[in-house]
Order: structure tokens, then sequence, then C-alpha cells
């Protein structure tokens, strides 16, 4: 997907599912709602997770209990997902991620990759 900084992708969409974005509003009204409302969705997140866990504990959980569970992990997840990508949007790009050639990845260069560990060893 294309990045474009000047852009945020917002933490809804639009009736039809499309997502929204904002342009140049970094300290609007809208920004700092959609900041709040990204709060409210990772703390929601969290009250999912603990909640889930504790279905999956117990091995006695209805199926029913352990499927809505599911369920609302993946509307987390998803939240989740696009925050991490909005957020991702508005990082300050440098000089080499402009060019994909020159951005390497640790273990690229074997004289500057860090030596394996005992457990990644064969």
């Amino acid at each position: 997907m294309e990045s474009y900084p000047s852009l945020r992708l917002l933490p809804w969409s639009t009736p039809d599912g499309k997502p929204c974005f904002l342009a140049n509003g970094e300290d609007g009204y809208v920004s700092r709602l959609a900041d709040e409302m990204e709060a409210q969705q990772l703390a929601d997140g969290l009250d999912v997770l603990e909640r889930a866990r504790r279905v999956l504990e117990d091995p006695l959980s209805p199926h029913v209990e352990v499927r809505y569970g599911a369920i609302r992990l993946t509307e987390c997840l998803a939240d989740a997902l696009r925050i991490a990508e909005s957020r991702g949007r508005r990082l300050p790009r440098t000089a080499a991620e402009g060019d994909d050639h020159d951005v390497t990845t640790p273990g690229d260069d074997p004289e500057t990759a860090p030596a394996p560990t005992p457990e990644q060893s064969p």
C-alpha cells in the first residue's frame, strides 16, 4: 500500500466500509477525536484479551463463549492493526527508506550480522 505522510488513516470507516483519512490535521478536533478513539479501542482490546484468557483457561467453557471471545478478539486485532498502520504512516521517513535497494535487514550482511545464540545454532 502506498504511503501518504500528510494523510492520517482514521480509526473508523465510511458506512460502506471504505477507509477514512484526515489531511493535514495534526492538532485539530478530528485528530484529537481519533486519538481518543484509538486509545479506547486499545483499552477495549486489553479488556477483551483478559476475558478471553479466562474463558480459554476454563476447559468447561461453553462453545458459544469461546466463539464469542474469538469474534471479539478478531475485531480488536483489526482495530489494533489499523492503529498500527495509521501510526506507522505518520512516522518520519529517512532517506534510506526512500530507496528500496539501500534498505537492509539484520542478517543480510554476514560481516555485520550478529552471531547466532546457542538456541539458534543447528
